[in-house]
């Protein structure tokens, strides 16, 4: 578990699934991704995210506001996939529902996350990716000290060929 003044990153509970399952079918939360989830979908997810951080100890936490216990989505990191251009590496990545956006939780969690990166995981880089139009995420990445590397571009494999979201950019961090 991760603390911040305003958040809890947490390991997953089965209470987590029905608030997770809403805001991956909200289509203006899936709007850089080529779908919404339904709910097998989203439960595969977390399913997912629950194996990641029994096998390595870190995983795309749930995320909590300690204000009201409000379930707000994720932030944390993974392991890239092996269809992934950047792997080997560690991915820092967030997705919040809606009703959380614009209150600046994004660049708190991801910040806490990428000091228990360094600090406690000894990660030598983390990076971050998201489709070339997903501006609100890049400008999380730049408030988190990422920078930009247009040299590790790429097309998203999962991504169809042709697609407005198979463009992606990459942004990176090491430890400082």
């Amino acid at each position: 578990m991760i603390e911040t003044e305003r958040l809890i990153l947490r390991p997953w509970t089965d209470a987590d699934r029905e608030p997770f399952a809403a805001m991956c079918a909200d289509p203006e939360v899936m709007r850089h991704f080529p779908a919404t989830l339904n709910r097998t979908e989203s439960d595969a997810v977390v399913e997912r995210m629950v194996a990641h951080q029994a096998d390595h100890g870190f995983s795309f936490f749930a995320l909590e506001r300690k204000a009201d216990g409000a379930f707000l989505g994720f932030t944390g990191m993974m392991t890239l996939k092996t269809e992934n251009p950047l792997q080997p590496g560690v991915e820092i990545g967030w997705r919040l529902a809606r009703e959380a956006w614009g209150a600046g939780y994004a660049s708190e969690a991801a910040l806490a996350a990428i000091r228990h990166g360094f600090d406690t995981l000894g990660l030598e880089q983390i990076v971050s990716f998201t489709a070339t139009e997903n501006l609100r995420s890049q400008a999380v990445m730049q408030r988190i000290g990422m920078t930009r590397r247009a040299d590790l571009d790429f097309d998203h494999p999962a991504v169809p060929e042709g697609h407005r979201l198979r463009p992606h950019v990459v942004y990176a961090i090491e430890p400082r």
